[in-house]
């Protein structure tokens, strides 16, 4: 892991045992340091829910019932059942919203208001006896993101942030600590992140091209398997930028609203707008994105 300059304020994580949490209280029974509004907590909590679900299956993941989705792609029980519960706590508070998700589609709502969820982000690691994966939860108003949650349940990190309140991660060591990106500026001393293409999907000798460019001119590059964990890292300064392709927008929706939030820049590879779906996605802290764009030219 890369760590910030000792003058840039990051927040803090304890380690945490790699089990289902079983034995420590989760964030909802930690009082948050900093304010949270009402679309924040109720986002929270959907997402606790759905998180007790995956603890139990990730215990047994073994008897899970699985299925293909495509070419490497899987889809569980326990995504299913994870984003049968997002659904139903959150239409209990917002049932004018619509929703998004991985597995069940769209559901049209007000048209001014959608959750965006992946109720599994990082299924491979899930079924393979991973412990990185999260739940990720992000609000759409009028075509834009105000909110995003995501939920790594076997670390208890709970990331959080609200366009123009700031980005925050709650720990079981450290409460509501504000996000910040990296402070570095030099790409040789970086540490980014990415997603490889699957079996059947992007165009494999373009990426590995790419790739060992990045190689050589970074400190390193790190494969983790869930897309949202590594827009938080980013947000978090523990990674110093993000590239992926062909991510769907429940992957991106809460992470990039948190890097944005934390300090961070995010656009397409070529450094332009990046929209929602979009075929190419980096993240970065400000001094390093033209960098980064230049290498992934």
């Amino acid at each position: 892991m890369a760590f910030p300059p000792r003058d840039q304020p990051v927040a803090r994580v304890g380690r945490a045992p790699m089990t289902a949490g079983r034995d420590r209280p989760g964030p909802r029974e930690r009082q948050s340091l900093a304010p949270r509004s009402a679309t924040i907590t109720v986002m929270i909590r959907a997402a606790f829910a759905a998180a007790k679900g995956l603890k139990r299956d990730f215990g047994e993941v073994e008897h899970l019932q699985v299925s293909a989705k495509g070419p490497a792609d899987f889809v569980s029980r326990a995504d299913i059942m994870a984003e049968k519960t997002l659904r139903a706590e959150l239409s209990r508070t917002r049932p004018e919203y619509g929703f998004l998700g991985e597995e069940g589609g769209e559901t049209k709502g007000d048209g001014r208001n959608r959750w965006i969820a992946d109720p599994l982000d990082g299924t491979t690691n899930f079924l393979h006896g991973v412990p990185h994966f999260a739940i990720s939860l992000a609000l759409e108003r009028d075509g834009e993101i105000i909110a995003g949650v995501i939920y790594q349940p076997i670390s208890d990190e709970l990331f959080w942030a609200e366009k123009g309140n700031g980005a925050f991660v709650d720990t079981p060591n450290a409460r509501s600590r504000r996000l910040r990106v990296s402070g570095r500026k030099i790409l040789g001393q970086a540490l980014i992140g990415t997603g490889i293409p699957m079996m059947g999907r992007g165009n494999h000798p373009e990426y590995v091209g790419k790739l060992e460019t990045v190689m050589g001119k970074t400190a390193g590059v790190r494969r983790w398997g869930a897309a949202s964990l590594d827009l938080a890292f980013v947000a978090a300064g523990r990674y110093d930028a993000f590239f992926e392709y062909d991510l769907a927008p429940w992957d991106v929706a809460a992470g990039l609203l948190m890097v944005r939030e934390a300090g961070g820049q995010v656009s397409d590879i070529s450094g332009k707008p990046y929209d929602l779906g979009g075929p190419s996605i980096l993240a970065s802290n400000t001094g390093l994105h033209d960098a980064m764009v230049e290498a992934l030219g």
